[in-house]
């Protein structure tokens, strides 16, 4: 396992300071987390980066990869409407697939809760984020931005049927497949056929994990660890309407690869997309205003504008993302290892438990790779 080397006290304390002056409620959470849950909540593309652990009796719990879910499941048990969290501690990464590079490392960050102007908050942890980033000494940090949200108001603006708009806002964050989409659809193929049958068609609301649980035991399985019966559920009706879904026509596949090829200046970047919008536009139109707002927000608290990238095809590695999303890049370091990262993530407090309609945004800064010199 990489292990980073140790930040001098003087430096961690800078990078340290701006989140203490964010007046946050300090927190600390467990190392253990429930792997079934990290798994519905982030995605499956994380799995192969978890640490997996069985406790006493049989549950597979996970080294934390990340704090976000775990302050997110702290803030709901206090049973607050609004909060602000900051964390510092280790988190664990197994390496990837043909990588060494297995890494436990230092994490400092904010997790704020509550309702307000989204892209007010949104400037506000991203430039906490800058800030924090920019204490370590690196003069060459960029700061690159996409949002989730934006890319499913282009969708909505084309008018496509709704459950091939909603198939599509699911891929954005699983590039792969969205490409294997497009590439079909402008080769005139089509969807691709179904390849798996839903054994619960048919099976009464509400009663789909009780069938489940009835199949395994008719088949003599025993299911250990991995997802639960009610996920499985939910993506087994989700696969076989996909399969049932119409698919895109080449003139609309052509429209989605050119949004996803957009990335420059955030001014050009918007009127571009702006451009290439359909004939629906009042949810792109109020997603684009916002981003004037979140903007002028990053620069007043002190991200030079020169500094901020729009790339419309970038998202996050966890799922739970479903807004802004943004990482602070080091020239040196390169674009696969980020100072700094985070976004808006509003859905997952309420897939948590909490109440609808609770805004959540969040940031990190790795300290090791903010300081220059430190990881290289």
């Amino acid at each position: 396992m990489r292990l980073e080397p140790p930040v001098p006290a003087a430096a961690l304390a800078a990078v340290r300071a701006p989140f203490v002056e964010a007046g946050a409620v300090t927190l600390d959470v467990s190392v253990l987390q429930p792997l079934a849950l990290l798994l519905e909540l982030s995605g499956e593309a994380m799995r192969p980066r978890l640490f997996v652990v069985q406790a006493e009796g049989g549950e597979e719990l996970a080294l934390r990869p990340d704090f976000t879910i775990p302050v997110a499941r702290a803030h709901i048990e206090r049973g607050a409407a609004e909060g602000r969290y900051a964390y510092e501690g280790k988190a664990f990464r197994a390496a990837p697939a043909g990588s060494s590079r297995a890494e436990e490392f230092l994490q400092i960050g904010v997790e704020a809760f509550g309702g307000g102007d989204p892209a007010t908050a949104d400037a506000e942890v991203a430039g906490l984020a800058w800030r924090s980033a920019a204490a370590g000494g690196r003069k060459d940090l960029s700061l690159v931005v996409g949002d989730i949200a934006l890319f499913a108001a282009f969708v909505d603006s084309l008018g496509l049927a709704p459950a091939l708009a909603t198939r599509l806002k699911r891929l954005f964050t699983r590039p792969r497949l969205l490409q294997i989409e497009l590439e079909r659809a402008e080769a005139g193929q089509g969807a691709a056929p179904a390849t798996i049958i839903n054994p619960l068609e048919g099976v009464p609301a509400g009663q789909g994990e009780t069938a489940l649980r009835q199949l395994w035991t008719i088949a003599g399985i025993e299911p250990v660890g991995g997802r639960p019966a009610e996920e499985i559920v939910r993506r087994l009706a989700e696969r076989a309407e996909a399969a049932r879904t119409p698919s895109l026509s080449p003139a609309e596949a052509g429209a989605v690869r050119r949004y996803l090829a957009v990335s420059g200046a955030p001014d050009s970047a918007f009127a571009a997309i702006a451009g290439l919008a359909g004939p629906a536009t009042a949810a792109l139109d109020a997603a684009l205003a916002g981003w004037t707002r979140r903007l002028a927000g990053l620069v007043e608290r002190g991200v030079p504008a020169a500094a901020v990238t729009f790339t419309a095809a970038f998202g996050r590695a966890f799922g739970y993302y479903d807004g802004l999303v943004f990482e602070v890049r080091s020239a040196a370091l390169g674009e696969e290892r980020p100072v700094a990262a985070g976004g808006r993530y509003d859905s997952l407090p309420e897939r948590l438990g909490a109440g609808p309609g609770q805004g959540a945004v969040g940031c990190m800064v790795r300290p090791a790779r903010a300081v220059m010199g430190g990881v290289e």
